[in-house]
């Protein structure tokens, strides 16, 4: 009885496991995408857990035990998800399928010819955030200097600007929130560069476009700089610093929920003891000192749009004694009032699909210069200049995006420029007056995620002038392989001559055209860049002296700039040490302002090196941080003129190469403490620690028979401070970004 039980049992095991193997389907076949096999794409019976995975080629093979009508679902994050019928009957069944792409904002390729981006936005192409501005040796936390370590950028020691591919400091300009940003700069005297004017800290990234940027933004013939400030901050803090130079205070007040916040901070700096311990190249009758206050306000609504508020006032003064070139003086002395006032208001909301942004800045600037003679009474100084400014900005964009990465924008700007120059004891002053209107249309056209374009048009009517401007700007992007794209970038530009060239004679826009091509490998903690560019320069302006004063007569200046780059950032291959490694090389000639031929511009330098490198050593609390700064002789021309006004070329020459080595460090007492109540920085840097004399150019005399060099305020500078943020523990960031 026994046996005969086992039996049946083995005999109904027999019979299942037969049906079983009879109903059993094989389901194969090839998934591609435009006829090439694709690999790792999941292949599923719907709600079972049949599959399979193809191999390089496309092929899958799997088998089931389910009949009849069922769905085979094909998926892989870089594709569509695709779904089939099949009918199930036992039989070997063959399923092929070809995929659509999956059009990804992340995985899509970036236009990046001839920009250098750090944003939350486009995190592929972060290359200096403001932690890598402030840890920059001899970049004092200024975003400019910090660019000057960066490709296409002229490291010029004498002036403020950013001096870019061939282009001067006036051809660059500088935009808050979308707002354009006058006097971007401190004001100054000729020959000691003045700082930048915006915290560091006010912004969550940066845009540095050294050509072929937006149709959003123009009246630039070179570079623009597009600086976004940070929405809110991440939480109440109360900011002191202190150093022998400086002295602020701050603090910042923001919600719980992030919906508005506030701050006021202040700092007053003087330079009477660094004057007094540091030799200087320049003799100062009153040390430079200044006074500066900046408030802010953020607000959001309830549907999230934020409305941001900065507003700041500063005042500087400083005065020098050089020994004069002219025989029948022995000394020459400039001193310098200047104050300004800036403010920036923005918002933004969305709307359903479409994004609204409007914004408007005002600047007002007064700079006063004194020269020679001290008189009690300073308005009454036959030599004193005063130049004062009204400058109104206003934008407003909307955009509509299309798909994931695909968008269209538009809209106008306005901007108004109302400057009046006295001399004392002169005839009345001059007074300028300009309203440029603009408006403006561009596409983001997304092809698939390895081709993308951009294509735009700006035009613009200046009513100095009395012209309209027509603007075309057009980009493509498209990746190579995996971690390599490549871009180009056109474009057509236009400036209008600076404020003081207008007189009686009519005058045109300045014009440019860029060429730019880049070759771009990213992978993780590794960058490397490749561009090589080309700028036409047409209708510049010309320049004689009439009236005793250098005015333009005409817009027959010409000029050309060319050159290739190169960027190498590596946060991978040192154990904790960042670096990078920057090189450009310049062919240009200009034809323009006093120049009476083409020449190599006299700011430029063939040759440009920049390596900056970073270390962070937990063990000891403190950051290291070098850089070295390299540029070949710059040109340098001295011109005279004719009875009639005209310059000519009286005798020209080369300085030598200049370099610098910078080195800082930055020490965090705090680290590691538990409970600590604050956040403390002691900073220590040395600008040019090696102390060579570099030259910059040479002055000279009225009638050209002596000169003197254009030098540094000071050969070596020495730094030192500390900051102390109450109710913000900020170390962990520090480690993390390696300060």
């Amino acid at each position: 009885m026994q046996t005969f039980i086992i039996s049946k049992v083995l005999a109904l095991i027999a019979l299942v496991m037969a049906v079983t193997m009879h109903s059993q389907t094989t389901v194969s076949g090839k998934v591609v995408y435009k006829n090439k096999g694709i690999q790792d794409v999941s292949v599923t019976l719907k709600d079972t857990y049949d599959g399979a995975t193809t191999d390089k080629d496309g092929n899958y093979s799997f088998e089931t035990s389910e009949t009849g009508n069922q769905t085979i679902i094909f998926t892989n994050p870089k594709y569509v998800e695709t779904e089939k019928p099949v009918l199930l009957t036992g039989a070997v069944v063959k399923v092929d399928a070809e995929l659509k792409e999956e059009i990804s904002e992340i995985a899509a390729v970036v236009i990046s010819a001839g920009s250098i981006e750090a944003s939350d936005r486009k995190r592929a192409t972060v290359l200096l955030t403001p932690i890598d501005i402030y840890t920059t040796a001899g970049a004092n936390g200024q975003v400019t200097s910090a660019l000057e370590t960066l490709p296409g950028v002229q490291k010029v020691g004498e002036t403020e600007g950013l001096f870019v591919r061939g282009g001067t400091g006036a051809e660059t300009k500088f935009f808050m929130d979308g707002n354009l940003v006058n006097n971007f700069f401190g004001n100054s005297v000729p020959g000691i560069k003045s700082m930048d004017r915006l915290n560091t800290s006010l912004f969550k990234g940066n845009v540095f476009s050294s050509g072929g940027y937006s149709a959003m933004y123009g009246q630039a013939l070179s570079s623009v700089l597009i600086l976004e400030s940070i929405d809110f901050p991440e939480r109440n803090s109360v900011d002191i610093g202190i150093s022998p130079i400086f002295v602020s205070a701050g603090f910042q007040n923001v919600d719980e929920a992030k919906t508005k916040s506030f701050g006021v901070s202040a700092a007053y700096t003087n330079l009477g003891l660094m004057t007094e311990i540091i030799r200087f190249n320049n003799d100062f009758t009153e040390a430079p000192k200044g006074f500066g206050t900046n408030f802010n306000f953020r607000v959001k609504n309830r549907a999230g749009g934020i409305l941001k508020y900065y507003g700041s006032f500063d005042t500087n003064k400083l005065g020098l004694e050089a020994k004069s070139l002219e025989p029948q003086t022995d000394f020459e002395n400039t001193s310098l009032k200047g104050a300004n006032t800036f403010h920036n208001l923005s918002f933004r909301q969305k709307f359903g699909k479409y994004v609204f942004t409007a914004g408007s800045s005002y600047t007002f600037n007064r700079n006063q210069l004194f020269l020679s003679e001290t008189y009690q009474n300073e308005d009454q100084n036959p030599n004193s200049i005063a130049v004062k400014g009204n400058y109104f900005n206003a934008k407003a964009t909307i955009e509509r995006r299309i798909n994931k990465i695909s968008a269209v924008r538009g809209g106008f700007e306005f901007n108004n420029s109302a400057e009046t120059t006295a001399v004392a004891l002169s005839p009345p002053p001059y007074k300028f007056n300009e309203d440029i209107t603009s408006v403006f249309a561009e596409t983001d056209l997304g092809f698939s995620n390895n081709l993308s374009a951009k294509i735009g048009l700006r035009t613009e009517h200046s009513a100095a002038l009395d012209k309209w401007n027509l603007a075309p700007r057009a980009a493509l992007a498209y990746r190579l392989a995996k971690n390599w794209t490549s871009s180009f970038a056109y474009g057509i530009f236009y400036q209008n001559p600076e404020n003081q060239f207008f007189g009686e004679n009519p005058l045109n826009f300045q014009r440019a055209e860029h060429f730019i091509l880049q070759l771009q490998k990213s992978s993780e903690n590794r960058s490397l860049r490749l561009e090589a560019f080309y700028k036409n320069y047409d209708d510049l302006i010309k320049t004689r002296v009439e009236e005793y004063r250098p005015a333009a007569f005409s817009n027959t200046g010409s000029g050309f700039a060319k050159g290739i780059e190169f960027f190498w950032r590596d946060r991978k291959s040192l154990k904790n040490i960042d670096y990078w490694i920057s090189y450009s090389y310049l062919d240009s000639e200009r034809e323009f302002q006093n120049y009476d031929r083409p020449l190599f511009p006299g700011f430029a330098a063939k040759h440009t090196l920049s390596v900056v490198a970073k270390k962070f050593v937990t063990d000891w609390k403190t950051g290291f941080n070098l850089s070295y700064n390299y540029a070949s002789g710059r040109p340098y021309y001295n011109f005279l003129t004719d009875a009639g006004g005209n310059y000519y070329l009286n005798a020209q020459g080369t300085v030598k190469d200049n370099s610098t080595l910078n080195f800082s460090l930055n020490y965090l007492p705090n680290l590691g403490k538990k409970d600590a109540k604050s956040f403390s920085v002691l900073v220590l840097s040395v600008n040019n620690i090696l102390g060579r004399k570099n030259i910059f150019g040479y002055n000279f005399s009225n009638d050209g028979l002596r000169s003197s060099p254009i030098l540094p305020s000071a050969n070596t500078f020495v730094f030192i401070g500390a900051f102390i943020s109450f109710g913000v523990d900020r170390t962990q960031d520090a480690i993390n970004n390696n300060l």
